[in-house]
């Protein structure tokens, strides 16, 4: 969340995630007696109600962006792995120059190495659900295009005439952009956590994520409108 601004503003008004498809309306948020804002209730363009952790919600004014909890917990295991394994790490070192016992040295490395053998095993099943993510948005570009390819039919004999044909292909151009756009991020997001459980540090990891990114993003992923070709049949001339 951002720090300077007023979340309350935000009531009522639209929620939008990153690559700008409506999720919903804040109703309102729940609040601790101290005044901490814990959560925001909203309700989903579907018209259900759901409770989200602020940490998912960025606030711009008037203006809120819901962040995907995948990425939200991919950040937090690219932060911690890294702080843990320096701890341990810098833990050794002070048992080898002897300013602590080895006693507890062992007590306490006992307690990073099961932290971080957990997190690493949550990171393991996060990027699991990511390789979902990533075959469901495989599965509406391949929908998008289905659909992009029957609208140019159904124009092309007639059934569709040109203003509602290029509201409908503005549309399925539009949401395949998010797609697509969301697609980089997730494959950007798995390898950026795949590096750091292979050891590479969180600068190494997001600039290898980056690349992924740029490289995603120099391919393009809109097509073209399919030309579609109709051959009449040539009856005999008369004479």
């Amino acid at each position: 969340m951002q720090e300077n601004s007023n979340p309350f503003f935000s009531v009522g008004k639209e929620i939008k995630d990153e690559y700008g498809r409506v999720v919903g309306k804040i109703a309102s948020f729940a609040v601790t007696p101290s005044g901490k804002i814990d959560a925001a209730f909203i309700e989903q363009a579907d018209g259900k109600f759901s409770k989200c952790h602020l940490e998912n919600l960025h606030f711009n004014g008037e203006e809120v962006t819901f962040t995907s909890w995948v990425k939200s917990k991919a950040s937090v295991f690219c932060d911690q792995i890294p702080l843990i394994w320096r701890k341990d790490q810098t833990l050794k070192d002070l048992v080898e120059k002897k300013k602590i016992s080895s006693e507890l040295y062992q007590e306490l490395h006992s307690n990073f190495e099961g932290a971080l053998t957990q997190l690493k095993n949550d990171a393991q099943a996060l990027m699991e659900q990511i390789d979902k993510e990533i075959v469901r948005c495989n599965e509406e570009v391949k929908m998008l295009n289905y659909a992009l390819v029957n609208l140019e039919i159904e124009h092309e004999i007639g059934k569709i005439d040109d203003e509602s044909y290029q509201k409908a292909f503005n549309i399925i151009q539009e949401n395949l952009r998010r797609v697509n756009v969301e697609k980089s991020d997730l494959e950007a997001t798995k390898s950026k956590l795949s590096n750091i459980l292979l050891g590479d540090s969180p600068k190494v990891a997001e600039q290898k994520a980056e690349e992924i990114k740029i490289e995603a993003s120099s391919v393009p992923d809109l097509p073209e409108p399919p030309v579609v070709v109709y051959v009449k049949e040539i009856g005999k001339s008369e004479i």
